[in-house]
């Protein structure tokens, strides 16, 4: 990889390389877009199978976030780090803090938060560091794990795409295939539940169907046969890319909303489903529920403020739509768009961010102690 010339096709602005041999830290951080603010997006801990795997990694994820982030109405690009190694087995406070050392060394123009391998206990390792993190503990002002929110977003998104389907957002009666019962989808099978859909749940982890089985009334199916399942909706709240040449023609779902990052393994499987009429909704816009939960906490956070920003995502969704309808494109290049047009609009008016003092969090570190 030349990493220039990646850096160039896509924009970037800066990648940090942080090494500390004490603790045994190796982490990128990618900074894709600041024009619509401070990039916000979560510290990845993995174990890549090579050191460009990670750098793949974190160019890939920080993208996604500034489109994720423009496209929700946030006054933030985008940005994400990946830490290389076991989060198992490989964690300790000096890792922690040395990442967070370097965090604070950006200055502002990267904010970090948990993803895949962290949780909020590292974040207040982090936080010991640095005041550029969020989604730490609630004793810090925080609203801490943000799997709620993201669920509560999905829950809207699945709403706005049933009513383009179906013509009615109403979910009772109808059948949800939901693949992954993690900590999102499982509150996401609540929502669900609640209003009266019927569950198809699958997962590699045996007690997570289990206790969807037990809680929601759940039909469980082999992980194989979920895309095949009877369903009006087909729920990805596990790995990416599971929309491939594999399991599209599998598919007897209409619409597919769910909350798992990179839904699409090639944009043209975007575009396929676009011609078989099945209704997707954009993964990065529907699963945003996090990011602008934990985006409130700058701000010191308000739930009620926060969740009435996150049921957007039902409005969102539905304009996305009606773009793909209007001008007859697929619904991920629809939201690519919404998102493209909003950096542009405000690449006229702003510079690239510089970052003076993130006085919100700085008030939010004083306060808590």
């Amino acid at each position: 990889m030349s990493l220039f010339e990646t850096m160039e096709k896509d924009d970037y602005e800066e990648v940090l390389f942080c090494q500390d041999k004490s603790s045994g830290l190796k982490a990128i951080v990618a900074i894709h877009d600041t024009t619509l603010g401070p990039a916000l997006g979560g510290s990845r801990m993995w174990t890549y199978a090579s050191e460009e795997a990670a750098l793949e990694d974190a160019l890939r994820l920080a993208k996604g976030m500034t489109y994720k982030n423009a496209v929700s109405g946030l006054n933030l690009g985008g940005g994400k780090a990946v830490i290389i190694g076991n989060p198992k087995t490989d964690k300790s406070e000096a890792l922690f803090r040395a990442f967070g050392r370097y965090i604070q060394g950006l200055g502002g123009r990267y904010i970090t938060a948990e993803d895949v391998g962290t949780t909020t206990e590292d974040m207040d390792l982090i936080y010991q560091e640095t005041d550029y993190v969020t989604g730490v503990s609630p004793s810090f002002g925080s609203s801490g794990n943000p799997s709620p929110a993201t669920a509560y977003g999905v829950y809207q998104g699945i709403k706005a795409a049933a009513g383009e389907a179906f013509g009615s957002d109403s979910l009772e009666g109808r059948v949800v295939a939901v693949q992954g019962v993690g900590s999102v989808a499982n509150r996401l099978c609540q929502y669900l539940s609640e209003e009266g859909a019927k569950l198809v749940v699958t997962d590699i982890d045996k007690e997570a169907v289990r206790r969807a089985v037990e809680s929601f009334g759940a039909v469980a199916v082999d992980p194989a046969d979920i895309y095949s399942a009877d369903c009006d909706i087909y729920a990805p709240c596990a790995l990416g890319a599971t929309l491939n040449d594999d399991t599209i023609p599998l598919l007897k779902a209409r619409v597919i909303a769910g909350s798992a990052n990179n839904q699409l393994k090639e944009s043209r499987h975007g575009d396929r489903l676009h011609e078989l009429g099945i209704v997707y909704a954009p993964d990065y816009v529907i699963n945003a529920g996090g990011v602008i939960n934990i985006a409130d906490e700058l701000s010191g956070y308000n739930q009620e403020r926060a969740y009435k920003k996150i049921a957007e995502i039902r409005s969102s969704i539905a304009s996305i739509f009606e773009i793909s309808r209007r001008e007859r494109i697929p619904s991920y290049v629809a939201a690519d768009r919404l998102a493209e047009d909003r950096i542009m609009r405000m690449k006229n008016v702003r510079s690239t961010f510089v970052q003076n003092g993130l006085h919100s969090l700085s008030r939010r570190k004083t306060s808590a102690h």
